[in-house]
């Protein structure tokens, strides 16, 4: 199970945020044993771009051999 302060990957699109599959984020806070997530986004000046309720299927853990990427944030 993910726990809190972890990074996670988003899994999928969360348009409404400007947020992407691939995005990392970190878990805030952990709902119903793991059943969702509250995650925050940040960007790499240091600033909160999204803080998101997203369901356990919708992110994923970070695995040990990845790397970042960077993207603009862009919102609708």
């Amino acid at each position: 199970m993910i726990k809190e302060h972890e990074r996670v990957v988003l899994k999928s699109d969360v348009p409404a945020e400007g947020l992407k599959a691939g995005d990392v984020g970190t878990v805030v806070h952990v709902y119903g044993d793991g059943k969702a997530y509250e995650v925050e986004f940040v960007a790499l000046d240091g600033h909160t771009a999204a803080v998101v309720t997203l369901e356990a299927v919708q992110v994923r853990a970070v695995h040990r051999r990845e790397i970042t990427h960077a993207r603009e944030l862009v919102t609708t």
